[in-house]
C-alpha cells in the first residue's frame, strides 16, 4: 500500500500517459475522484461535450466528466483507485481523439460497441499489472520504488488464479444467452434462479462468490446482454499488446503507443467495425491466443521475465530525471462534488501544479480523519 499513494496517483497517470506519448487533442476533463457520502458508486467516465471536426473544418475538443472512489484513509484503495483512474482516463484518451465530421460517431451508444470501447481503456489500465511500470511509478512517498519481492509474491498468489476471472465473464454472457432463449411461460423467480445456479456450475465448476443475479448489468436495461463484450475486449488487449511488444520491444513508456493507439484504433470513432480494426493494427483476426497464452504462462517463467523488465526499468530510470513541464494537450480541473481544488489552467506550474493542489488536498482529508474527534 504505501507505493500506490493516493495522493500521487493522478501525476503518475499523467506522466505515464505523457511518456506513451498520449495527448488529449484540447479536451477539459472534470476529474471527480474522492468517495463521499452518496455518491454514485462506481467508476465512469461520460462525455458532455464529444470531439469531432465541424462542417467548417475546426475542431471541437471533447469535454470529459470521470470519476473513482477513492479512500485515501483504507488501506488498498490507492492502487484500485489508480486502476479506475488509468481505465476511465483511456476511455477519456479515446473520445478525446475521435476525428469525424459528426458528434455521433464519438458518442457511447450503438453504434459504438463495448468490446470496442472497453479495449482501449483496459489496454491502458493493464499497464498497472506489469513491473516495468511499478518499476518507475510506484513508488511510496519518499520516492523508493516498490521491491520486486512484493511484485513476486502478488505474481504467484493472482496468476494461477487468472482463469477463474475468464469463467467469471463467460458465465454472465452464458446465462444471459439462457435466459433470453427461455420460453416465456418459463420466466420464473424460480426458475431464474435454477438457470443461474445451473450456469455457475457448469462454467465455473461450483457456485460463485459473486452470484450471478449479483451482477448489475444483468438487470440494468443500457448494459444488458453486453457483457461479452469484456471477453472481446480483454482478448484484444492481449493481442495488442503482444502486436507492441512484438513490433517496439516494450510497453510502458513507449512514445509509440499513443500515436499508434490514435491513428488505428481511436480516430475513426465507430465508423469502423471492431473487428476490422483489430486485424488492420495487429495483422491477425481477433482470437483467445494471445490471452489464453498469457493464462497459460508458467509462474516461474512470468517470475523471470517480469524481473528482467522490472531491472530494466530501474536501470533506466536511475540516469533520468523527471520533467517539470509534462503537457498532455489538455485542461484538469480536478473536484470534488462542487468544490473545485485546483484547475490546470489557472494553477501555478500548469498540470504538475494542478497536480501539487490535488495532492495537499488529499493529504489534509487524511489529516483530518486521523484526528482525534472533539
Amino acid at each position: 500500500d504505501p507505493y500506490f499513494p493516493f495522493s500521487k496517483s493522478v501525476e503518475r497517470y499523467i506522466r505515464s500517459f505523457a511518456a506513451l506519448g498520449i495527448s488529449y487533442s484540447g479536451a477539459t476533463m472534470h476529474l471527480d475522484l474522492l468517495d463521499r457520502p452518496k455518491k454514485y458508486s462506481n467508476g465512469f467516465c461520460h462525455w458532455p461535450i464529444p470531439a469531432w471536426t465541424k462542417p467548417d473544418g475546426t475542431w471541437q475538443p471533447s469535454t470529459a466528466h470521470f470519476t473513482s472512489l477513492a479512500d485515501p484513509t483504507a488501506v488498498g484503495s490507492g492502487l484500485t483507485a489508480l486502476t479506475t483512474l488509468m481505465h476511465e482516463a483511456g476511455h477519456a484518451a479515446h473520445f478525446a481523439n475521435i476525428k469525424q465530421p459528426s458528434p455521433l460517431f464519438s458518442q457511447e451508444r450503438a453504434p459504438t460497441s463495448v468490446a470496442y470501447a472497453e479495449n482501449q481503456s483496459m489496454f491502458l489500465d493493464s499497464l498497472v499489472g506489469d513491473a516495468a511500470w511499478r518499476a518507475k511509478y510506484a513508488r511510496d512517498l519518499g520516492g523508493k520504488p516498490i521491491p520486486f519481492e512484493i511484485i513476486e509474491e502478488d505474481i504467484r498468489s493472482t496468476h494461477p488464479f487468472k482463469v477463474f476471472q475468464v469463467r467469471n465473464m463467460l458465465s454472465v454472457s452464458y446465462f444471459e444467452k439462457a435466459l433470453y432463449e427461455l420460453p416465456e411461460e418459463e420466466v420464473t423467480t424460480e426458475k431464474i434462479q435454477q438457470l443461474a445456479d445451473k450456469v455457475e456450475e457448469e462454467i465455473q465448476g461450483g457456485f460463485s462468490p459473486r452470484p450471478l443475479l449479483s451482477v448489475p448489468h444483468i438487470v440494468s436495461d443500457e448494459a444488458s446482454c453486453y457483457y461479452q463484450g469484456y471477453t472481446l475486449a480483454e482478448m484484444s488487449v492481449h493481442q495488442t499488446r503482444k502486436f507492441f511488444k512484438d513490433r517496439d520491444g516494450y510497453l510502458v513508456d513507449n512514445p509509440k503507443v499513443g500515436p499508434t493507439l490514435s491513428s488505428a484504433y481511436w480516430e475513426c470513432g465507430n465508423s469502423r467495425q471492431f473487428l476490422d480494426i483489430v486485424r488492420e493494427l495487429t495483422g491477425k483476426d481477433l482470437t483467445g491466443d494471445a490471452y489464453i497464452n498469457a493464462l497459460k504462462e508458467d509462474v516461474d517463467e512470468l517470475v523471470k521475465s517480469e524481473k528482467k523488465e522490472y531491472d530494466e526499468m530501474l536501470e533506466k530510470s536511475a540516469g533520468s530525471t523527471e520533467c517539470t513541464d509534462v503537457d498532455l494537450d489538455m485542461v484538469v480541473k480536478f473536484v470534488d462534488g462542487d468544490t473545485l481544488i485546483s484547475d490546470s489552467s489557472t494553477a501555478n506550474g500548469g498540470l504538475l501544479g494542478a497536480c501539487g493542489e490535488f495532492e495537499k488536498f488529499v493529504a489534509a482529508r487524511v489529516a483530518a480523519a486521523a484526528a482525534p474527534a472533539n
